[in-house]
This record gives C-alpha cells, sequence and structure tokens, in this order.
C-alpha cells in the first residue's frame, strides 16, 4: 500500500516531517512536496513554467511548484504506482470557515479527489508550532487514514480535518464555518515614505456557529468537515429560476469571426 503526502508549508516544515514517519505504520509513504512555502496558494497548477523535482533524499521529492504540481506530479509522473491515500498536512496553523477557499493544503486533497485517489486535509490550529507539537495531529491522521483506507470515502468527497493544540476532546462531524473579514489589510511606510501592505495582517475572526469547524475546535474537538467537488448551490435554483432575465443572446453573429 502505497501513500503519498503533501503540504504547502514545504518539504522541510516540521509537520510534514512528523506526519510521514507516522503514516509508516500503515504502508509505504512517498513524500512529494513543494520546495519552499507556499501557503495560500489555493488551487493553483503551474501550466507556463517547467517542474523540477528533486529526490533529496529516499522517498523524498520537493517540488518546484504548488502542492496542486505535487500531487499531479506525484500521482501521474513520479510514482510508479497508484496511490491508495493522499495526506495533505500536517499545516501550521487551522484552515476552517471561508480561508479553505485560499489553503494550499486543503486545495492538495482537493486535486487527489480529482484524480479519483481518496483524501484528505490536516491541520493543526494555534502555534507557534514546535515539533513536538504536531504529534496528536500524526495521531489523529493515522487514525482516520486507517479508516479511510478501510470504510473509503463518498464518491467526490474529500476530508478537511482540523486538530486543536494540546490534546483533543474527541471528534466532531462538522460543517465549513464563517469567517468575519476586519482589517485584513494593514498599511505601512517604507523608508521612502512609500506605502506598501500586508494582506492578512489583521487578526482572523470566525462566527463561533455551533456545528462548524471553528466551533469544534474551540470546545478542544477535532473537526472533520467532508468536502465535495460540485460547488453548485443547488438551493438557489428556485430564486434565481425566477429571474426576469432573458440571457439569449440577441446581436447577429458573423460566422467569420
Amino acid at each position: 500500500m502505497l501513500i503519498l503526502v503533501t503540504n504547502d508549508d514545504g518539504i522541510h516544515s516540521p509537520g510534514i516531517l512528523s506526519l510521514a514517519e507516522a503514516l509508516k505504520q500503515l504502508g509505504r509513504v512517498v513524500v512529494v512536496a513543494p520546495d519552499r512555502e507556499r501557503s495560500a496558494v489555493g488551487h493553483a497548477l503551474t501550466l507556463h513554467a517547467p517542474l523540477r523535482a528533486e529526490e533529496i533524499r529516499e522517498g523524498y521529492f520537493a517540488i518546484s511548484g504548488t502542492p496542486t504540481d505535487c500531487v499531479n506530479l506525484g500521482i501521474h509522473g513520479l510514482l510508479r504506482e497508484r496511490p491508495s491515500l493522499v495526506v495533505s498536512g500536517i499545516n501550521r496553523g487551522g484552515n476552517m470557515g471561508d480561508d479553505i477557499t485560499y489553503s494550499g493544503t486543503v486545495s492538495a486533497a482537493m486535486e487527489a479527489t480529482l484524480m479519483g485517489v481518496p483524501a484528505f486535509a490536516v491541520s493543526l490550529t494555534g502555534g507557534p508550532f514546535a515539533a513536538v507539537d504536531f504529534a496528536p495531529a500524526a495521531e489523529v491522521a493515522v487514525k482516520l487514514a486507517s479508516t479511510i483506507l478501510q470504510q473509503g470515502l463518498p464518491s467526490d468527497t474529500f476530508l478537511n480535518v482540523n486538530v486543536p493544540r494540546g490534546l483533543p476532546q474527541g471528534m466532531s462531524l462538522t460543517r465549513q464555518g464563517k469567517r468575519r473579514y476586519d482589517d485584513v489589510i494593514v498599511e505601512k511606510r517604507d523608508p521612502r515614505g512609500r506605502a506598501y501592505y500586508w494582506i492578512g495582517g489583521g487578526d482572523m475572526q470566525f462566527e463561533d456557529i455551533p456545528g462548524t469547524d471553528l466551533n469544534a475546535v474551540n470546545q478542544g474537538r477535532v473537526s472533520v468537515t467532508p468536502l465535495h467537488l460540485d460547488l453548485t448551490n443547488y438551493r438557489s435554483f428556485e430564486q434565481l429560476s425566477n429571474w426576469p432575465l432573458d440571457l439569449t443572446p440577441t446581436l447577429p453573429i458573423d460566422p467569420k469571426s
């Protein structure tokens, strides 16, 4: 059995090293991860530049690309056999609420699901992060990986897992929460008086709604959120179908254009 491990913090991150080592009790582990930090790159795929892959030690490949590149290249290029599971993490910091749309960690699990391989992303909330702090999250990942390998996952579904700092007080099946975007842009001045900006410089605030990922983590519980590849908002169909709009083009189309 082969397990592919990746992340967005880079191949030298203590989180991915802890995760890969823990998963070895379940089977053979190959790490294919970015050669440097690629946080918040989302589901970016490199199409207009070559990718470099360097095996820095046996079973550890450093890639000059995004987490999505790593999964795609790993499955279709570097590995001689198809992995049974892809695990992305352990991320330094939570990936909850609306922030999952930015996360390279979560997007790597999404890419594996698109490739037809079961996957989940795992993140450790809080900080600062010493190597020893990742041990509980690695244990959670091993238990979850073992269950997925035995039970499988629903079609087109992957899991986003967030582990609270310290020893978790159980697990909750959750839905995606909601972030409050307050003071996310910080303006500074350089020595020449010119303005520059930091995105995400303010404190991250979330709505503490029961049943959500943030609520579970705030209670010291592991949050497991099933995510689906189909982003269609089916509940909006009735409202949108009543819009008085006809979107059929009325201008003649030149067949030569």
